[in-house]
C-alpha cells in the first residue's frame, strides 16, 4: 500500500483547511489548464471556480477510505475536464452569443504592461492553435505539457488507455507543428 498524500491527510484531519490547502496547491495548475482547454480567460476563471465548487461538494460526501486514496492532482483534473466537456456540450446547444455584450479582459494593474502585452499575444496564439485541435488531442496536449502530467494520471483523468494518450499527444503535437505553433 503507498502512503497516504499529504493533502489527502489534511483533507482526512479537517475538510476546510484541508480544502484550503488542496486549493492553494492546485489552483494555478487547474487555472492555467482550464485556461488552455478554453482559450479564453474569462471562461479559464469559470471553469476554475466551478471545478473547485464541484470537487468542494464531492469531498464532503467522500468517506474517509475514499480520501484517503485520493490522489489530488488527477482528481482534479478529472473534476476539471468533466465539467469541460459539459459546458462545451451545452454551449454546443445555445445559439452563438452577440459578441458585443461580451466584456473586454482586464490587464492586471501590477503586471508590465509590455510583457503583459507579450504574454497576452503568445498566450492569444496557443489558444487559437489548440482550439484547432480535435477536443481528445486538445485535452491530452494540455494535460500533458501544461499541466504537466504523466501519462498514467492523464489516462485516469481522461478514461482512456495510456498508449491512447500517447497517441493523441504525439498526433496532438504533430498537428501543432504543422500549424506552426510547436517545434
Amino acid at each position: 500500500m503507498s502512503a497516504i498524500d499529504p493533502v489527502a491527510k489534511a483533507l482526512l484531519d479537517d475538510l476546510d483547511e484541508g480544502f484550503a490547502e488542496l486549493y492553494a496547491g492546485h489552483r494555478n495548475l487547474v487555472f492555467s489548464t482550464a485556461l488552455r482547454l478554453s482559450g479564453n480567460w474569462s471562461c479559464a476563471e469559470d471553469l476554475t471556480a466551478e471545478a473547485f465548487l464541484r470537487a468542494y461538494r464531492a469531498l464532503a460526501g467522500y468517506g474517509p477510505d475514499r480520501l484517503a486514496a485520493l490522489q489530488p492532482r488527477a482528481w482534479l483534473m478529472t473534476v476539471l475536464m468533466n465539467h469541460w466537456r459539459n459546458a462545451a456540450r451545452a454551449k454546443a446547444r445555445k445559439p452563438p452569443p452577440d459578441l458585443r455584450d461580451e466584456p473586454l479582459d482586464e490587464v492586471d494593474p501590477g503586471q508590465d504592461v509590455e510583457a503583459a502585452a507579450e504574454r497576452r499575444e503568445t498566450g492569444d496564439e496557443l489558444a487559437a492553435l489548440l482550439g484547432l485541435l480535435p477536443a481528445e488531442q486538445r485535452a491530452a496536449v494540455v494535460l500533458r505539457h501544461v499541466a504537466d502530467l504523466p501519462v498514467a494520471e492523464i489516462a485516469t483523468v481522461l478514461r482512456i488507455p495510456q498508449g491512447t494518450v500517447k497517441s493523441h499527444v504525439s498526433r496532438g503535437l504533430q498537428r501543432l507543428r504543422a500549424l506552426g505553433g510547436v517545434r
